[in-house]
């Protein structure tokens, strides 16, 4: 590992993910970028600062020696619809950040943070929001140094796939309470990268209407 902060960052060709590369690449207080990525980003990967990393995300043991950073941002996710299936839904993002969270945890990190979701609880009704609490409360038992979970209501930017539903939710929350209030991927990046560089002991949750808005 170099010296000066170090961060890995999963799910770096989604929303939220990219805005935090951006902001990784861009910022003096990181040497080193190490992107996990099941394919080639492109021109993203050929920064100075950046080491890819690619492989399966079912078999993260076969890379486990690469996945060292002290700061590790894990904005993974899907739809069910996406997915296909409750199972592979809980696959991505219950799975594969757990997975990631216990190797690098035991390769010495000491800040892991999560984009969550708005409403996240092991006890919700809803499944979608009940594997976003499950996966919170597992992250907690882990015993990270310092943790963080951003809970966004619904994700704006300019996204390389289709998602029409939350478009149309974009548009109808707009004037809705700060709550539910659409926010931002580049304001969930920059709160994501600044609680890191705090690093504050314990577990730190930014709720949707505590995300700074730029």
């Amino acid at each position: 590992m170099k010296s000066g902060n170090s961060a890995l960052i999963a799910g770096a060709s989604g929303l939220v993910g990219g805005e935090c590369l951006k902001l990784l690449l861009a910022s003096d207080a990181y040497t080193e970028v190490v992107v996990l990525t099941r394919r080639d980003l492109g021109a993203p990967a050929r920064h100075r600062k950046v080491r890819q990393v690619e492989c399966d995300f079912a078999s993260f043991g076969d890379v486990a020696r690469e996945l060292r950073a002290k700061h590790v941002f894990c904005a993974l996710g899907t739809t069910i619809r996406k997915a296909g299936s409750q199972a592979k839904f809980r696959e991505v993002d219950f799975e594969y950040p757990n997975g990631i969270a216990d190797i690098t945890l035991r390769n010495g990190a000491t800040h892991f943070s999560l984009v969550s979701a708005l409403g996240a609880s092991r006890a919700s009704p809803f499944f979608y929001s009940r594997v976003k609490g499950e996966l919170e409360h597992t992250l907690r038992a882990m015993g990270w140094p310092s943790l963080c979970f951003v809970r966004p209501s619904v994700i704006v930017g300019e996204r390389t796939e289709s998602r029409p539903f939350e478009r149309l939710a974009e548009h109808a929350l707009r004037f809705a309470p700060s709550t539910w209030r659409p926010v931002a991927a580049r304001d969930i990046a920059a709160a994501m990268v600044a609680t890191a560089l705090r690093s504050p002991p314990g577990t730190t949750v930014i709720e949707s209407r505590d995300i700074p808005r730029s």
